[in-house]
């Protein structure tokens, strides 16, 4: 009884220092967990690019809106935050060292211009696996955010892992996104897929600027005709599911495949994604 009665209400004990004070008041302030970026860089918008499962496409469609935004002008910048499987310097050609000063290190430029920075440019064989845990790639995902000298952009896309675990946990609360693009791709379990990136992005109090559906359909060389290959296409039904805008609905395009494989993602045109384009730069004006 006696303890009980000397107990110090949690207001009284409070030190009015959160940092240090255990007491566990309703008015306790969240510490945010966002860091700042290299204080040489300056970035106006920052674009997550996500998908619910792998395999989707997300890489290309983070790829061709970087290219599309810097052929309108911008300066954009890819952060490849799929540190396990790095593709984005293989779609973009980009290759060689990459170089800095006790300030910090400098992403590499597409012949187009668009800024890049991979866990596949710091590591001497481009094949070579990174066997690494969460902590650890989480905390690589970080540095290339605060340790990369990104100059001036306008706008930066990061090519997110798929799902929902460690890493674009920490891409969300880390890296202060203006918006989301969530990937698909047509199939029936596309609905919950989709489910999971929004409910994820909502719990992280970030916009969903829309949905992409990838490998949508192929278009016949002949007649023009769209063939669905993977079933009628659900991306109106889930886009409205969520009351989300469906920003493209891309085909399966050996041509574009070609692109990818030759490095050479900045020739690409993909009316597809002039949506997606839009509503991007819409945000930047």
């Amino acid at each position: 009884m006696d303890e009980m009665n000397n107990q110090v209400p949690e207001e009284e004990a409070c030190t009015h220092d959160c940092s240090t004070c255990h007491a566990n008041c309703a008015s306790k302030e969240k510490k945010s967990l966002i860091e700042e970026p290299h204080p040489m860089s300056t970035i106006r918008k920052v674009i997550g690019v996500v998908s619910g499962k792998g395999g989707v496409g997300k890489s290309l469609v983070t790829s061709i809106l970087a290219t599309k935004l810097r052929a309108l002008g911008n300066e954009t910048a890819v952060l490849d935050a799929d540190i396990t499987g790095p593709s984005i310097p293989k779609i973009f050609g980009v290759t060689g060292d990459v170089t800095g000063t006790d300030d910090g290190i400098f992403p590499l430029e597409s012949r187009a211009g668009v800024k890049v920075m991979s866990v596949n440019l710091l590591l001497e064989d481009e094949t070579s696996p990174v066997v690494w845990r969460g902590p650890v790639i989480a905390g690589t995902v970080k540095q290339f955010w605060t340790d990369v000298i990104w100059g001036d952009v306008d706008v930066m896309f990061v090519d997110c892992p798929p799902g929902t675990g460690d890493v674009p946990l920490t891409v969300f609360q880390s890296i202060p996104l203006d918006g989301v693009i969530i990937v698909t791709s047509p199939q029936d379990l596309v609905s919950m897929i989709v489910a999971k990136a929004v409910n994820m992005a909502k719990m992280m109090n970030i916009p969903v600027l829309g949905i992409v559906e990838n490998m949508s359909f192929i278009r016949c060389p002949d007649c023009g005709k769209e063939i669905s290959v993977f079933g009628k296409s659900k991306a109106d039904e889930v886009a409205a599911e969520f009351g989300l805008p469906l920003l493209g609905r891309m085909p399966i395009d050996p041509s574009l495949a070609a692109l990818c494989d030759a490095g050479k993602i900045d020739e690409c045109v993909c009316p597809e994604l002039d949506p997606a384009a839009a509503a991007i730069e819409a945000l930047l004006k």
